[in-house]
C-alpha cells in the first residue's frame, strides 16, 4: 500500500506561475485593498468592485501555466498517495495532472449563489458580469471563501492531516489560520517537510525539515529526500 502523503500549498507554489502571492503585497493586490475585495463586508459594500477584482484574477490564470512544482507533485502520485489541500483558488494543481486537490478557499473557475453555498457552477475563466444571476435567483458570486466566513473544508482537510504518512507544506507562511493548525493533526512520528524561500516560524514543538528554496527547487529536493528515504533499501 502506497504512503499517504499530504501536501498542505499555499501562494508560493504559484507564484513561480505569475501568479501573485497575497502576503508581503503590502496589504493591496493590483491597486485593490485585501481588506474590501476578500471580504464578506467587501462584498456586502460594493460588489460590483468585488466581481472585478476576480473577473481580473481570472483572466490572469487562464493565461498562467503549472509550474514545476506543480507537476513534480503530480508525478509523485506513482509512488505515493498524494492528497493535496491548497489554500490556492486557481486551478494550476488539476492543470498539472494531480487527481486529489482540495480547495480550502475555494475556487476562481466557480462561481456560486449569494445565499447558497452549494449551489455552484462551473464558469471557467470568463467573467461574471455585474448582476448576473444564479439558479436560485440570487446574485452570482465568485465561489471564494472571505475573511469574515466559515472555511467549511476546514474539517475534511483535518482528517486527511491525521491519515498522513508524510507531511509536506509548500509555500505558506503558516500565518494563515484555520490552515496553519492543520500540522497539529498530524501524528507526532510523521515527517514533515517545509518549503519556503522565507524563514518560517512555527508555535508547535515538531520537529520540521525546513527547506528553504523557492517552491519548484524545494520540490525536486524533497521528491529525492522522499524516494530515498521510503524506496532505497
Amino acid at each position: 500500500m502506497k504512503k499517504r502523503l499530504v501536501v498542505l500549498t499555499g501562494a508560493g507554489i504559484s507564484a513561480e506561475s505569475g501568479l501573485q502571492v497575497f502576503r508581503g503585497s503590502g496589504g493591496m493586490w493590483n491597486d485593490y485593498d485585501v481588506s474590501v475585495v476578500a471580504s464578506i463586508d467587501g462584498w456586502h459594500s460594493d460588489p460590483a468592485l468585488v466581481q472585478e477584482f476576480y473577473n481580473q484574477r481570472r483572466a490572469e490564470l487562464e493565461k498562467a501555466e503549472p509550474n514545476a512544482a506543480h507537476k513534480i507533485l503530480a508525478e509523485l502520485e506513482s509512488d505515493f498517495d498524494v492528497q493535496i489541500i491548497t489554500q490556492n483558488v486557481d486551478n494550476l494543481h488539476e492543470r498539472a495532472g494531480s487527481t486529489k486537490v482540495l480547495h480550502l478557499h475555494g475556487e476562481l473557475t466557480k462561481a456560486r449563489s449569494s445565499i447558497n453555498p452549494d449551489e455552484i457552477c462551473e464558469i471557467g475563466y470568463r467573467p461574471i458580469e455585474h448582476g448576473e444571476k444564479s439558479n436560485d435567483g440570487t446574485i452570482l458570486r465568485p465561489n471564494i471563501v472571505w475573511f469574515g466566513e466559515d472555511v467549511p473544508m476546514i474539517y475534511p482537510a483535518a482528517n486527511l492531516a491525521k491519515t498522513a504518512d508524510i507531511l509536506l507544506i509548500v509555500g505558506t507562511s503558516l500565518n494563515v489560520y484555520p490552515a496553519a493548525s492543520l500540522l497539529v493533526y498530524a501524528r507526532r512520528d510523521v515527517p514533515i517537510y517545509l518549503i519556503d524561500p522565507n524563514e518560517v516560524t512555527y508555535a508547535e514543538d515538531r520537529d520540521i525539515t525546513f527547506i528553504r528554496e523557492k517552491a519548484t527547487v524545494g520540490m525536486e529536493q524533497v521528491r529525492e529526500l522522499l524516494l530515498r528515504k521510503f524506496f532505497e533499501n
